[in-house]
């Protein structure tokens, strides 16, 4: 009983921000970054909502529906995953941190067969034990209901920052994305914080690759806004081909604290604990 009702609230917490219009309030309210410049806000929003928009138009998409205000899954994702398994850094990975959306449900199912440790952020960083640790070897046979948010929420293993040990790949879901690397999220910036967490803690580096699987429609020209705590990705698979971006676009270093508030910060545990202790705040 004990066990089952630690397990709840991290299953509540992984399912609550699928729901309709849970990420538009994020994107609005709640975006650790919403402060940032006007004009750079919109223009992401306006792309945000012409990718939505053509995915549903041209039926790309698939459940969970409707595609706006999250990370949209899409036709091919298994495609997609199938060319992001075939790359040497994939075969060399032993630790990924994956995003928990619906569209890279084929990777963490691939990772998982593959014998790859896999950690899943808590929406919003709202709990001092922050990722859920996927172990292959502990699940034993249990890998496909793992690798889905209800499965990660029952079986994975509640850890903090400082389990992350070194992580070899990052899996970043994405609404748009363009060949300098340049990506596009729903607009919360929780993955840019956990990005920028995980390297304050040495958890990620130089040679961490950061990766995305998307339908080739959310693959744009060029012009996608970058601010200086956005995370660019190496590479970028599709179902039809994968774009190796040459990391022309700079990593953010660490956290930027001065755009975070105190109640933002009381809000995510495992930031406010990391601010407390760094000389550098």
């Amino acid at each position: 009983m004990a066990r089952h009702a630690t397990r709840q609230p991290r299953h509540r917490a992984l399912t609550a921000s699928r729901k309709r219009g849970d990420a538009a309030q994020t994107a609005k309210d709640a975006s650790p970054h919403s402060g940032g410049k006007p004009p750079t806000f919109k223009a992401k929003q306006a792309l945000r909502e012409k990718i939505w928009a053509r995915l549903t138009q041209h039926r790309l998409g698939r459940f969970p529906f409707p595609l706006t205000d999250r990370i949209p899954n899409f036709r091919g994702a298994e495609a997609a995953a199938a060319r992001l398994t075939t790359l040497p850094e994939w075969a060399a990975a032993r630790r990924l941190k994956c995003n928990p959306d619906a569209a890279q449900l084929p990777v963490r199912r691939a990772a998982l067969a593959a014998g790859k440790h896999v950690f899943m952020a808590l929406p919003r960083l709202s709990a001092a034990k922050c990722f859920l640790h996927l172990d292959p070897a502990r699940l034993r046979g249990r890998l496909a209901k793992a690798a889905t948010i209800a499965g990660a929420a029952a079986l994975g293993r509640a850890v903090g920052p400082e389990a992350l040990g070194h992580i070899d790949l990052i899996v970043a879901g994405s609404v748009a994305v363009d060949p300098r690397g340049a990506r596009l999220g729903k607009g919360g910036g929780y993955s840019d914080l956990e990005f920028a967490l995980a390297a304050e803690r040495g958890a990620v580096d130089a040679q961490t690759l950061v990766v995305t699987t998307v339908h080739d429609a959310q693959v744009v020209g060029g012009g996608i806004p970058m601010t200086a705590h956005d995370v660019p990705v190496d590479v970028v698979a599709t179902p039809t081909r994968v774009i190796r971006t040459r990391r022309t676009l700079p990593r953010p270093a660490g956290i930027h604290w001065e755009e975070l508030s105190a109640a933002q910060l009381a809000a995510m545990p495992p930031l406010a604990a990391l601010g407390r202790a760094s000389p550098r705040r």
